[in-house]
């Protein structure tokens, strides 16, 4: 398989798991993203925060390296805030605004869109630095990007049935 199309099927991935997210937030009401269920200890907010953090360190950083406009895409408090190993916080006032997450998950996604249409393919198999998730390459990197997702959009659906919503799928 050719590079453009490997590339392609990662960006796919992607997409579709975007997708998937969105459809299972779509009718999730913003007073309800830091309510934690007595059954869980998380969040719809921290999930969403999460996967701009990470989507921002698989496609992003993990390819290119951090850039001075990164700054404008996501704080280093978000991203602390929302790295592997932190905890959700259901305290609002402790939290970014479901708004500005919004914003940079949105905003993230729009920017590794972007940059993923002009991708130097020769770059796909380079190694990425450890600790890596899943695929030591750049190219795993893109791919666990998608899996990666549609683990936190399983447990959003968690999320959005203990919510008393019906299941998207």
């Amino acid at each position: 398989m050719d590079d453009s199309t490997r590339l392609e099927i990662a960006r796919g991935q992607i997409v579709a798991a975007r997708q998937y997210t969105e459809s299972l937030l779509a009718d999730i009401d913003p007073r309800d993203w830091f309510r934690q269920p007595a059954e869980v200890a998380t969040h719809v907010a921290w999930h969403v925060g999460h996967l701009a953090m990470a989507q921002y360190g698989l496609v992003l950083f993990r390819q290119r390296g951090r850039q001075t406009e990164d700054t404008e895409l996501m704080s280093s408090q978000f991203r602390k805030q929302f790295s592997k190993g932190s905890q959700p916080d259901s305290i609002v006032g402790n939290n970014p605004s479901v708004e500005e997450i919004q914003a940079v998950f949105t905003g993230v996604y729009r920017q590794a869109m972007e940059e993923l249409e002009q991708y130097p393919l020769e770059q796909l198999d380079d190694p990425v630095d450890e600790p890596y998730a899943a695929y030591p390459t750049k190219y795993g990197a893109l791919l666990f990007c998608a899996h990666h997702e549609m683990l936190h959009a399983g447990q959003i659906g968690l999320l959005r049935r203990l919510l008393g919503k019906s299941p998207v799928r």
